[in-house]
């Protein structure tokens, strides 16, 4: 396939396709997917060879948020029956880092709901990095707390971490669709603050929330231009008690077309497959680490993963490699620190005749897996032990 062709060799030069070849990776059809896939990895496999980074969630806020995301269990007003907790003491999170660290993950993600952290809650969060590090030699941390104040990066750089994640999540456009808030402007600002200091950026996207062909472009494009390390790839999860939770849209070759177009247009960064995996691409979760470098190991946020060692069944039986904690994740011409974390559970100028997405008949939408949604009750901010 010709499309395929010219998007490998592109891949390998680090050359941005069009708008035109990205849309056309999503519209392939179910017969060609596996071409697709393997056109992809070819370009995966340039860049990381066959390793697989591990990354581990920690929830240090359960809950409660002021902020009105309409994907999110977390949000203002949901009535999704998750855990809800205040913060995590140092020594609890860095106990819950611990476990995700003896599972295999080389990163910890420490993540806190809400629309942005005070000064106090970054002191907080400063002492539990430096408990994590100090506990877990080697280890990499990365931030995720919400919207960022002037000086906040730094101390948080100046505490160890070593990433910072913001997720833009959809397109500008259809932004003000999910949030209101908050603004796109007001993440792509913290994305770039937290590079400024010296963080290693981390930016990705969630599909699946009824948007178009294009839209998913758009934020990918934009993804590219801001130049974040890595690109977490969440698959919404209808929660029951959130505004998108009849939002079953997406199949397990939707996922990894997807993930493939990701692939193409960021072909050097750290692409994670985040939430919503297991209960999306389900048995075609192998196929994927074709497209992927990096995923979360056992459960995230607020619902629940597969069993961490059937993560690392599926990185083996697929002929990958759990990557190493003295292994640099990047490619050597990006940042020295490479990757970053996110889960929802985190360019170029619109074509004015690139094709828009045809919407599904009735009868093509896909049976809900409600059954596949398991709300997390073990781990951070439980008395059950962690799923790594």
């Amino acid at each position: 396939m010709d499309l395929l062709n010219t998007l490998v060799d592109k891949g390998l030069r680090r050359e941005l396709p069009t708008r035109e070849e990205a849309l056309a990776v999503l519209a392939t059809p179910d017969d060609d997917l596996l071409e697709v896939v393997a056109a992809a990895g070819k370009v995966r496999r340039q860049w990381f060879g066959r390793r697989v980074k591990l990354n581990y969630l920690v929830n240090l806020k359960s809950g409660l948020c002021p902020e009105d995301c309409s994907y999110c269990s977390q949000r203002l007003g949901s009535k999704a029956e998750i855990l809800k907790y205040t913060w995590l003491k140092p020594d609890e999170a860095s106990k819950a880092a611990a476990a995700g660290v003896a599972g295999g993950a080389k990163r910890v993600c420490l993540v806190a709901s809400g629309r942005g952290p005070t000064d106090r809650d970054v002191d907080r969060v400063s002492q539990t990095i430096e408990a994590i590090k100090e506990q877990n030699e080697g280890v990499e941390v990365c931030a995720c707390l919400g919207l960022l104040s002037e000086g906040q990066a730094d101390r948080l750089r100046s505490a160890g971490a070593d990433a910072y994640n913001h997720n833009l999540n959809t397109s500008e456009g259809t932004y003000g669709d999910i949030t209101t808030t908050h603004t796109y402007a007001d993440r792509v600002e913290t994305v770039q603050q937290a590079q400024a200091a010296g963080l290693s950026a981390c930016s990705g996207l969630i599909a699946g929330m009824g948007e178009s062909d294009a839209d998913l472009v758009d934020v990918v494009f934009s993804l590219r231009e801001l130049d974040p390390d890595s690109v977490p790839v969440n698959f919404l999860i209808p929660f029951e008690g959130t505004p998108l939770a009849k939002e079953w849209n997406l199949t397990p070759q939707r996922c990894l077309r997807i993930l493939a177009m990701v692939r193409f247009v960021c072909p050097d960064v750290e692409v994670r497959l985040a939430g919503g995996r297991e209960v999306h691409l389900r048995s075609m979760q192998p196929l994927a680490l074709h497209l992927v470098n990096s995923i979360f190991l056992g459960d995230y946020l607020t619902s629940e993963g597969q069993a961490g060692q059937a993560d690392l069944d599926m990185i083996a039986d697929a002929g990958f490699e759990v990557e190493g904690a003295g292994t640099t994740t990047l490619p050597s011409h990006r940042s020295q620190v490479g990757g970053g974390c996110g889960s929802h559970e985190g360019g170029c100028a619109p074509c004015g005749d690139a094709p828009a997405e045809t919407a599904a008949e009735p009868g093509d939408v896909p049976a809900a897996r409600t059954d596949l949604v398991a709300v997390r009750r073990r781990g951070a901010g439980t008395d059950l032990a962690p799923n790594a």
